[in-house]
């Protein structure tokens, strides 16, 4: 064990490429997400098919093979990434933003017929439907399944490993393979992908957190005993 934490600076590198590919990913697949999630509420029959093309495509298909595409591929056809890092980002995100799109469109079409008929009442115009009721309540709704999109993205990088990318996946099979030391080696992998998935768990629940105190949905602050006591029959009155 103490082999394998040794290499520490390593985990380290892994770590931080490991959460790039997390931000990076989950930026272009928000981006994607709403996009073609906000198509699928159209009213237009053409643009609502351009969501249904984009997620049936890329959710029926393996981001390993994107990857691949991306990586082997498409230089064979004349187009030639900067990076395999992009590379990485677009196959990733390209996968959970299909995913997500259903999310945007769901969460949109559950807030209430009522909300919708009030801006209509109110004269407001389709982007001011969208941009004050619709996305604001429905933003509350996406954040849930959001993070556990969140957390497949950033599991889901170890598939870089196998086209030269050194993430944690990378660093541990390097580790075990210098040191033999197998059940150490994927032991400390197993540790870090979980705390990572941890922290990023909890950046959501105060996403949520927030964004419901915005919509009036959770008080900014529990009442304490001294408010409680004031605020009952009686109290304040002196004999």
């Amino acid at each position: 064990m103490s082999e394998v934490l040794d290499g520490y600076e390593q985990w380290l590198k892994g770590a931080w490429l490991t959460l790039q590919l997390t931000v990076y990913g989950s930026g272009v697949a928000l981006v994607l997400a709403l996009v073609f999630g906000l198509a699928g509420t159209s009213r237009h029959g053409g643009v609502r098919a351009l969501n249904r093309i984009y997620v049936e495509f890329f959710r029926g298909t393996a981001t390993l093979v994107l990857l691949y595409w991306f990586f082997y591929a498409l230089p064979l056809v004349g187009i030639k990434l900067t990076s395999t890092m992009v590379a990485a980002v677009l196959a990733l995100g390209l996968n959970v933003g299909a995913y997500g799109a259903e999310v945007v469109r769901g969460s949109i079409k559950a807030v209430p017929r009522a909300q919708y008929e009030a801006t209509v009442a109110l004269n407001f115009t389709p982007f001011q439907r969208l941009r004050r009721v619709l996305l604001p309540q429905g933003f509350a709704l996406m954040l849930p399944p959001f993070g556990n999109l969140l957390i497949e993205l950033m599991k889901g990088t170890a598939i870089v490993s196998l086209v030269g990318l050194v993430d944690l996946t990378k660093v541990s099979r390097n580790l075990q393979g210098s040191t033999g030391e197998t059940v150490a080696a994927f032991t400390v992998v197993l540790v870090l992908y979980f705390v990572v998935a941890q922290v990023l768990q909890q950046f959501v629940r105060l996403a949520e957190r927030r964004v419901d105190r915005m919509l009036g949905r959770r008080p900014s602050r529990e009442p304490s005993l001294g408010t409680i006591s004031a605020g009952a029959p009686g109290a304040g009155v002196s004999s």
